[in-house]
């Protein structure tokens, strides 16, 4: 073992890096974070685990595709009343008839 060390060009950072996680520091509602403690020791998982899935869970809930009645539904809310036109097309011209 050496008497002294060089940490001149060392740097500040884990060990191990987490493959796909990132530490944060956020504040959340001491009840929120209470209810949680409660249920992931009922579980008998972690918290911080439960709240992950919590997000992904809501996440994959809103990441609804865009369908045509989503489509239909957002112009109906989005556009006011007046400005939506009210007859409807086939999308076939009409064909005449030669007299």
């Amino acid at each position: 073992m050496k008497a002294e060390y060089d940490f001149s060009k060392g740097k500040r950072r884990a060990l191990l890096s987490s493959k796909g996680k990132t530490r944060i520091t956020i504040y959340i509602d001491d009840a929120v974070l209470n209810e949680f403690r409660t249920r992931a020791e009922r579980a008998g998982t972690g918290y911080q685990t439960m709240m992950n899935e919590a997000l992904k869970a809501f996440l994959a809930k809103i990441n609804v595709p865009v369908t045509e009645a989503v489509l239909r539904r957002v112009i109906r809310e989005e556009l006011p009343e007046a400005s939506r036109v009210t007859t409807r097309s086939s999308g076939r011209g009409k064909q005449r008839r030669a007299a």
